[in-house]
């Protein structure tokens, strides 16, 4: 590199490493959603998307070989295969500088420098996280909505504040538009319809964090006592969301409807019976820091914690790890005002929740760069460039990541293999929505 043509109060910042520590430090600073991804490198383009294939398991064999046909070389048995369903994964790149006047800022060059250099680490990490959390939102929010206007009479068409979810449906492992020929079962109010095609609205005016407001059609009327504003709308592969006092929507909570550990062992039980492998043991759940103290009054948590009053844990409030749970208090957690509730949305979440990919490019683009400095951490570049300006005052500190989320479905594990499992097409995660 040529750190020669770094100002010499600088030279020694790179040199001996302490440009690096200030980044680590930055991205260490946070525990988030990306803790839950599974990491794949990404080979395609920015702006390209790649479907990826995974497959599932063989539904155990319970009945006993006849004698009588093990003959021949294949001994009576037929082949069978095991399903897969796909994903897809989109890759962009984001970034964002910051400029560092080596004139302005005197003789305290240095320090701003290395503090300019943590800023950047932190946005950087942050911006990532934000975008693992909205990926992972928009689908554990998916097929779960309600009625948001009234019927005049009965009809096939009703208006839900949320149609994300219920667009595209699995047909052989692969996502294709719900139609006529691709149906899905939505339960609107208290009763079954099969749902033949969902519509954006022109104006969205979904309440929900980035929802999606729009139409469901059905292959038949229904009836104005279920197409009622407030009733509940849920589809038959809808991910688990847990509700207070068996809350039916997110609009019928109420100011008391609070986190409790009776609601969180209710999606451990959940995230158990769906199989799903924990993330170094326990399974992270994100909360908001008024989520954790709900519980951390509740009194089956203080239950659990007699006699852990030493614990350095609980006297400072922050990560926990306790039943099966990893708390973890973030301020990355949703919250929607809705009427006079402040809707909260704790999330569960196991191994695998998230896939992220990376640009497998990211290396070989910087080969025999000679402008600056460059240092590659967790997916993220951050390049400090040398003053280029006419006057040779500014030196530029800028990061970038080029990569990108998506939410694998694990449809495959249905009840023929794992008795116990849910009919999700989601079910690494459960999503709690309190007061």
């Amino acid at each position: 590199m040529a750190i020669q043509n770094f100002p010499s109060a600088l030279q020694p910042i790179i040199q001996q490493n302490y440009l690096e520590r200030a980044i680590d430090n930055g991205l260490e600073s946070l525990l988030g959603y990306d803790q839950i991804a599974d990491i794949e490198t990404f080979p395609n383009r920015i702006g390209e998307t790649i479907t990826k294939t995974r497959k599932a398991l063989k539904a155990p064999v319970t009945t006993p070989l006849n004698p009588a046909s093990n003959t021949n070389l294949d001994n009576g048995l037929s082949a069978s295969s095991w399903m897969v369903e796909q994903y897809t994964l989109t890759i962009n790149e984001y970034a964002d500088t910051i400029d560092l006047n080596i004139v302005n800022e005197g003789v305290g060059v240095a320090d701003q420098f290395v503090k300019n250099a943590y800023t950047n680490s932190v946005q950087a990490l942050q911006s990532r996280d934000r975008l693992a959390r909205a990926t992972l939102f928009n689908a554990y929010m998916g097929q779960n909505t309600r009625v948001r206007t009234t019927l005049g009479a009965p009809a096939a068409t009703i208006n839900v504040d949320d149609i994300r979810g219920f667009q595209n449906v699995l047909v052989n492992g692969v996502m294709v538009a719900v139609s006529g020929a691709n149906t899905m079962s939505v339960i609107v109010g208290s009763n079954a319809y099969t749902l033949t095609g969902a519509a954006v609205d022109v104006s969205n005016v979904s309440t929900a964090p980035g929802g999606i407001s729009g139409t469901l059609t059905f292959s038949s009327n229904v009836t104005v006592a279920d197409a009622t504003a407030g009733n509940q709308a849920v589809g038959q592969y809808a991910p688990t969301v847990l509700r207070p006092n068996a809350r039916a929507t997110t609009a019928a909570l109420t100011g008391t409807d609070l986190l409790t550990m009776s609601l969180l062992l209710d999606g451990v039980a959940q995230l158990r019976n769906n199989a799903v492998p924990t993330v170094n043991g326990y399974y992270n759940c994100y909360l908001d820091n008024k989520s954790a103290r709900q519980v951390f009054a509740d009194n089956d948590f203080k239950l659990l914690f007699q006699g852990q009053h030493a614990s350095q844990e609980f006297k400072a409030g922050k990560v926990i790890e306790l039943l099966d749970i990893r708390f973890i208090p973030t301020t990355e957690a949703y919250q929607q005002v809705l009427g006079s509730v402040n809707v909260r949305r704790p999330i569960l979440c196991g191994e695998g929740a998230l896939v992220r990919g990376d640009f497998a490019g990211n290396n070989a683009m910087f080969d025999g760069l000679e402008e600056g400095e460059l240092i590659m951490r967790d997916g993220f570049r951050f390049v400090a460039r040398e003053p280029l300006d006419r006057l040779k005052q500014i030196v530029a500190q800028s990061w970038s990541y080029i990569g990108g989320y998506a939410v694998p479905t694990d449809a495959t594990a249905s009840q023929t293999i794992i008795p116990t499992a849910s009919n999700s097409y989601w079910k690494r995660a459960v999503m709690f929505e309190t007061a």
